[in-house]
């Protein structure tokens, strides 16, 4: 056959194939012309699984069928509708507030936590209903009713939580803030703690290799935070919060909408604790003491019939803390490096300061005559300052980043064939300085990429993209990212990716608990560009099916997901000798592999039950052998309750909480070469953590709520190594597998208008 022939035939079958009818149009707010879509709302088709979410501007399309009649559009605080659809055609239609109205609205409510049926890319999001089942206090804390993500302290002086995914460290992770990369850096660390849970709109986690849109740093999944907009947010929030444990928080939102376009915003949080806890009584604060002021002013412009929005945010915080032995004051305690390295005397205790400043602007465009194109650009600037010592130690770091990231989004031949294309531009300049010896460097990048996606609801999507960076330590490289899903029967998703990551491992930033030990400090490779190691370098594969179902007349979904994590370079955090810490190039294999079944079910109407099990295999060949990762357990097990009852008119009503998680033995780090009273199992025994809340809502503007973490009062009896003799050889606050702190009540109030 004819070379042209073959190309016009392949160019023409797929667009006969896939050639289908759809209902489009625009959901906008009734009652005032000039309003802007509305975004995020649902539109899918009565006692079907084929449903979509209005874009940015509340536009939508999707598939017609004969079969289908009865479209439905829903949006919180609207009043639902349901139209008779006969044929496909453009619609514009209007919802009404539901404080409007007269009579009693009944609507159908969004689920707590969505699983997407149609992405090609595995997406959970997590919306503000399910963030409210705990205190929440911050961004950290956010995922202890989510499986998908697994929480742990990082040590025992800090009362830092650090976010697995697949079972890897969030390093791999690419954490993002309305899709701007945000905890990176200097920030690894205690990022996290830095976003207030009430400033979080939604989250969604990405499982597996992310988009190329995001950048090439993610390895094992995508965490991106929406933020609480300005136009939506109440005018006035208030949210104050406290535990038994000293802990005091305070949340104010404020909104004005200014005009039909502009919105802006002014956010204060506020976190306090000056009360010094030693339950386990080791001699030394169970949690810092700690002072936090962070405040972000948020503006919001849009103008839906010309097409632009924009949102613009700067924000400032001060993080405070103090750490080490109960009796510590900074003031008269703190030790001098090198007179105390000769006394090997005093209390020990450190200080983490941290001022941090970030700005960030958000600019799109939608062409009004053609909706499926838009043009849009980011960029963000950020300078975190952090000084902080640790017993005998220093660490110090100023990070300095910019970030823009210009896009471009159309469609080929129609809307089931979109793509999306751009060019990124990184800046960080990083002044680091361990005790005495200067780590500064500047890494620059830029980069293009391109981004194919193909959408047909009945049967197969996919998303295929590609990157090209050149790094000034990472070289030139290229990032392959591929995704397909596919729906083998009603309900039914299944799903697969591949890509690849590549990373500049920043080993200090990530590792600060190595500072609160006597561990001697070791760089054994010295040829590498960034602290003398090569860059990380891995691939990530995933298979994930969904099925939803219907049982005694209730849903119901259960998944099944499988990743393996394949490195062909690691830093390798080697904490095998109790003597030392040593960073090296990986010479071997490196693999983590990831298995999750989940089931989510309503057992009874207002009740439900989420449960989970996860198995991980991570093995890393270190110099002393391939050994599993440490503290991390192979099994656990996830169970979560849920139940309210029914809402009256005001909105009052009752919520009821319960979180299990159930952990199964962790490696330990070698402590064998110690001296007898500070060695430790091999393994670490299992344990059950149970966290439960309830919430009185008394109307629709105010609700209590109090709880329990830790209820059934696990502790770990020795968290602190060597503690009697904190200047000393054996002193290690870095083997934490089970909580520091026993069981704590909390309370909290919300108010709103």
């Amino acid at each position: 056959m004819n070379k042209y022939k073959v190309v016009l035939i392949l160019t023409v079958v797929p667009w006969l194939i896939f050639s289908q009818e759809k209902v489009e149009g625009i959901i906008v707010e009734a009652g005032n012309s000039n309003t802007a879509g509305l975004s995020g709302a649902n539109v899918y088709w009565q006692d079907s699984q084929m449903g979509v979410v209005t874009d940015i501007e509340g536009r939508f399309s999707i598939p017609y069928k004969k079969e289908y009649d009865r479209l439905i559009i829903s949006y919180v605080g609207f009043e639902s509708d349901t139209l008779t659809i006969k044929e496909p055609k453009t619609i514009r239609h209007s919802l009404k507030a539901s404080n409007e109205l007269d009579e009693v609205v009944v609507r159908q409510e969004r689920d707590a936590i969505q699983k997407a049926y149609f992405s090609p890319q595995n997406v959970v999001t997590v919306n503000s209903a399910e963030l409210l089942k705990a205190a929440c206090c911050n961004l950290a804390e956010s995922f202890e009713t989510n499986p998908a993500i697994d929480v742990n302290f990082s040590d025992a002086l800090t009362g830092t939580k650090q976010i697995q995914m697949l079972g890897l460290t969030s390093p791999y992770l690419l954490i993002t803030q309305e899709n701007i990369p945000m905890v990176r850096g200097a920030s690894q660390a205690y990022g996290l703690t830095f976003t207030p849970g009430t400033w979080v709109e939604s989250i969604q986690i990405t499982k597996g290799a992310g988009s190329v849109v995001n950048g090439y740093e993610s390895i094992s999944g995508q965490i991106n935070t929406e933020l609480v907009k300005p136009l939506t947010d109440t005018a006035i929030f208030v949210n104050g919060y406290g535990n038994e444990n000293g802990r005091y928080e305070l949340n104010t939102h404020l909104n004005k909408k200014l005009t039909d376009k502009w919105s802006t915003g002014l956010y204060v949080h506020g976190n306090k604790r000056t009360q010094k806890e030693d339950d386990n009584r080791d001699g030394f604060l169970d949690a810092p003491i700690a002072d936090q002021i962070n405040v972000m002013n948020r503006w919001q412009y849009q103008d839906a019939e010309k097409g632009w929005v924009s949102f613009f945010n700067v924000r400032f915080l001060n993080d405070e803390k103090q750490v080490g032995q109960v009796n510590f004051n900074p003031d008269t305690d703190r030790v001098d490096r090198n007179r105390g390295a000769l006394s090997g005397a005093g209390v020990w205790g450190g200080e983490i300061d941290t001022r941090r400043f970030d700005t960030s602007l958000k600019l799109g465009y939608v062409f009004p005559e053609l909706p499926f194109q838009s043009i849009g650009f980011q960029t963000a600037y950020s300078l975190h300052k952090q000084d902080s010592y640790f017993g005998l130690r220093s660490y110090d770091i100023n990070h300095e980043s910019i970030y823009t990231n210009l896009l471009f989004n159309s469609i080929i031949g129609d809307t089931r064939n979109k793509f999306k294309t751009g060019l990124t531009f990184a800046y960080d300049g990083y002044n680091e300085l361990v005790n005495t010896t200067d780590y500064s460097r500047e890494d620059k990048s830029a980069g293009a990429f391109f981004e194919y996606s193909f959408e047909n609801l009945e049967k197969v999507s996919l998303t295929a993209g590609l990157r090209v960076d050149s790094h000034n330590r990472l070289g030139t490289f290229i990032t392959p990212r591929f995704h397909i899903r596919y729906t083998p029967w009603e309900k039914g998703s299944l799903r697969g990716s591949f890509g690849r990551g590549k990373r500049a491992a920043n080993i200090f930033a990530e590792n600060q608990q190595l500072f609160a030990s006597s561990r001697e400090i070791k760089i054994l490779n010295s040829e590498g560009d960034v602290y003398g190691l090569e860059p990380e370098d891995a691939w990530n594969y995933g298979v994930s099916f969904l099925q939803g179902f219907n049982f005694l007349g209730r849903k119901g979904n259960i998944v099944f997901d499988y990743y393996i994590t394949d490195f062909r370079n690691q830093v390798v955090v080697d904490w095998e000798n109790p003597q030392e810490v040593s960073f090296y190039n990986l010479d071997g294999e490196s693999k983590g592999s990831s298995f999750q079944v989940e089931v989510n079910y309503e057992l009874l109407p207002r009740l439900d039950f989420r449960t989970a099990y996860k198995y991980y295999d991570v093995a890393t060949d270190y110099k002393s052998g391939s050994l599993q990762k440490p503290l991390q357990a192979q099994h656990r097990f996830f169970a979560n309750f849920g139940y309210k009852t029914k809402a009256r008119e005001n909105g009052s009503q009752w919520k009821f909480d319960y979180t299990l998680h159930s952990l199964g033995k962790k490696r330990l780090p070698d402590t064998s070469s110690n001296p007898v009273a500070h060695q430790l199992a091999a393994y670490s025994s299992p344990y059950n953590h149970m966290n439960a809340q309830i919430t009185k809502v008394f109307s629709n503007a105010f609700e209590l709520y109090m709880g329990g973490e830790n209820l059934s009062d696990v502790q770990q009896s020795n968290p602190v190594l060597g503690g009697d003799n904190p200047f000393g050889p054996n002193f290690d606050t870095t083997i934490v597998y089970a909580p520091i702190m026993g069981r704590m009540f909390y309370a909290g109030f919300r108010f709103k208008i």
